[in-house]
């Protein structure tokens, strides 16, 4: 990206709260009737060194059943050289994985703290009358937290650049709602995707300090990370333009 799929409670921030203020524990109901397709991926999880295999739903990175992405190897270099992506910021990002890799949930209580705390974002997440989706949201939740450790650690070749062709079409009218089944509104504004850049960037940096790491070493992670996600939301934007137009 869990909790238990039936009723969980979630804890969540709030505006009194601060981005990084005290956890409130808000119950989000299940929205009944929702039919599940069952799709699920393997997730290669890194521990200590390891490696174990995890199911998350919905999860497909490296299926042979995704489509191919319509961008191009010599284009995604074109992209990682417009943001300013180096080797360097590579090394950055695992190290990045190395300090988040234990954060992972923490990271995410901020981030759907954030949703929740604004109608307008929680309501993608929630069916056409407004009614949050428990099941949608702690799947997604699965599939954000794998998002977090493959941003760091996967390297960015076709299999990546294939699933974030995936990742985008679940954001528009052509795929959003088919990985969980679930009766939601049926399409994220492209402006939202967009306008997200900042809080999945600047809500990172306390996390990437924890560990004891020096500034430069925190800057390089932080600046990293900002280039990577700035690169995959100009990824998943594709869909949404006219052709011609990306």
């Amino acid at each position: 990206m869990e909790a238990d799929l039936t009723g969980a409670h979630l804890n969540l921030l709030t505006s009194e709260d601060g981005v990084f203020g005290n956890a409130v524990s808000v119950f989000l109901p299940v929205a009944s009737g929702i039919r599940t397709l069952g799709i699920s991926g393997v997730s290669d999880v890194w521990r200590g060194g390891g490696m174990q295999k995890t199911m998350v739903p919905g999860y497909a990175y490296g299926s042979a059943e995704l489509p191919r992405s319509p961008v191009g190897l010599e284009e995604l270099d074109r992209l990682k050289a417009t943001v300013m992506f180096t080797r360097d910021d590579a090394e950055a990002l695992r190290l990045a994985g190395d300090v988040l890799e234990d954060q992972v949930e923490d990271v995410l209580d901020v981030w759907y703290g954030f949703v929740a705390d604004h109608p307008h974002l929680l309501a993608y997440f929630s069916t056409p009358d407004g009614q949050p989706i428990q099941a949608y949201l702690d799947r997604a939740r699965q599939r954000f937290g794998r998002w977090i450790l493959d941003t760091c650690r996967r390297p960015y070749d076709r299999s990546w650049l294939d699933y974030q062709e995936e990742i985008a079409l679940r954001h528009t009218h052509e795929k959003k709602n088919t990985a969980d089944g679930v009766d939601s509104v049926d399409n994220i504004p492209l402006r939202h995707v967009i306008a997200f850049i900042y809080p999945i960037t600047a809500t990172v940096r306390p996390f990437l300090a924890r560990k004891g790491h020096s500034a430069e070493q925190v800057e390089a992670m932080y600046q990293a990370w900002f280039k990577a996600v700035t690169l995959q939301v100009a990824l998943w934007s594709r869909p949404y333009v006219r052709d011609g137009d990306w």
